[in-house]
Order: C-alpha cells, then structure tokens, then sequence
C-alpha cells in the first residue's frame, strides 16, 4: 500500500520518528508521500524523503489556512524544491471556508498562483477542499486543461461534488474518516460509487485515526510509555485499517483494493512500476 498523504513533519512526530516509519513498514505500507503545507514543512518533509527516497517522497505547497502568509519567496522556494528527485507533487494547496482562516479572497488567489506554478513545473497537485467546493470547482475548471494529474485529498463531500471532480479526471482520496459510521456517514454513501481507478487512500496523519482499529492496537495502547504522545495522533501503519473499510463497503477483497489503490498512486505520482 502507498499512503498519499501523511503530515510527517508534523511535531507531534519529533519524538519517535524512526519508530513511526518501521511500524509502517511493518503494516504492509511501502511508500509514503509526505505532505508539504507552509514553508517549513515544505523544507522538512524534503529533507525526510532525500534520507529513504526508495520508500519516501514528498509535496511542497502553502495551505489555505497560510495563504495569508504567500509571498514571491513561497513560489521561489516551491520551486527549488520542485527541482529535487524526491518531489513528487505540488500541494497541499486549495480553499478551506469550513475554518477560514485566511480571507477567501486571498485563498483563491493563492490557490490560482499554486496551479500555475504547477502548469509551469509540469508537476500533479494535491488540493484541499473544505466548504468551497463551488469556488474551488470554477477555479479547477479554469486550469484543468493545462495541468498533469489532480487528486482532491481528503475528500468528505458529496457523492455530486465527487463526480464533478472525477469528470475532470482527477483521483479521489479517501482517509480514515469513511471507517466512522457516524460521522463518517455520509462519505460512506460515497465510497461505493467510486471510480476504481480514481481512487486513493492515505491518512493525512497526524489527524483522522481511524476509528475501526481495534482499541488493543490505538495510539493509547501502543504508546502507553510514552506520555508525550496524544492518544488519538494517526500515524501511517493504521493505512490497512482505512483500506479494510473501503474494501467492505465497496464489496471488494482487501487485497483487491490496496493493489488497485497502489497502482493508482504510482501513476497518479509518476512512480516506476515494482
């Protein structure tokens, strides 16, 4: 399995980094795509992928939550690390006006400048959507023509949302939010109907556990010992528990969607075939 997306850099991880990795490994995961978000992240998680590039890569890209901060030194920076091998994509950028956190004016100008680097650099993106799906669809629709390949990550919206996203053929991400029945009810209605071949799973960890992992093998159990880490903080070795679920609910074998989700990932990243 490829986890697409995972918050590495996150400080929540300074404290057992190698760890992290070997229980992924360990899980059955063999890459994982570390997330770029603001401007330090972007510089770590290149930094972390450069040390294992068979098994690590990464993205670089300012969050809407940032987009106040942009400025032409983002752009610089985004491409200087566009250059390095182990940069598989542009991103995490899009609109977020569930939290906004920067005014939205400055989100889509953001995000439009985000897309046109990526035009440039001839590099795929990795977007975030959270309550703007019209203005992040008008604006997706503008650059689609021009741009390599898209995935919408974290995908929790509508099963309309999701076809519009699929039409302009862009892969879908699916975290552990589908293994909640509750919360998660809605995108589980989603899930079924799918492109199989539009498909992709990450846990844009250090957020989203899943909550199907069995409580003998949470973070409150396995880290019993270390006190400084939050028993909730998702960590890349619980991606089976995300696939687990996403096979059950499209009525799939587990194996049949890691290796369909695997083989999406190495295309939609450019990844050579193993």
């Amino acid at each position: 399995m490829i986890d697409i997306g995972a918050n590495l850099a996150h400080p929540s991880f300074l404290i057992d980094y190698p760890q992290v990795l070997e229980r992924a490994w360990a899980a059955g995961v063999e890459h994982i795509v570390l997330t770029g978000s603001d401007r330090d992240s972007n510089r770590r998680v290149a930094e972390l992928a450069a040390a294992d590039p068979a098994r690590l890569s990464c993205t670089a890209g300012l969050h809407p939550h940032h987009a106040s901060d942009w400025t032409a030194d983002d752009a610089v920076l985004i491409c200087e690390l566009a250059a390095l091998p182990q940069l598989v994509s542009l991103g995490e950028c899009g609109l977020d006006y569930y939290r906004d956190l920067s005014p939205r004016e400055v989100q889509r100008r953001v995000f439009a400048a985000q897309l046109e680097l990526a035009i440039e650099l001839r590099k795929p993106v990795f977007l975030h959507q959270r309550g703007a799906h019209e203005d992040f669809l008008s604006i997706l629709r503008e650059y689609r023509p021009q741009l390599a390949e898209v995935c919408v990550h974290c995908f929790t919206d509508t099963r309309e949302a999701m076809e519009s996203y699929v039409a302009l053929d862009c892969y879908v991400g699916i975290t552990g939010w589908a293994c909640d029945p509750k919360r998660g009810a809605p995108l589980r209605a989603v899930v079924p109907h799918i492109p199989g071949e539009r498909l992709l799973i990450e846990t844009d960890a250090p957020f989203l556990l899943p909550n199907n992992v069995p409580r003998g093998q949470r973070p409150s159990s396995i880290h019993s010992d270390k006190p400084g880490i939050d028993g909730r903080r998702n960590e890349p070795c619980y991606l089976p528990w995300v696939a687990q679920a996403l096979a059950e609910l499209r009525g799939e074998s587990f194996e049949a969607l890691a290796a369909g989700t695997t083989a999406n990932a190495r295309r939609f990243y450019r990844m050579p075939s193993r």
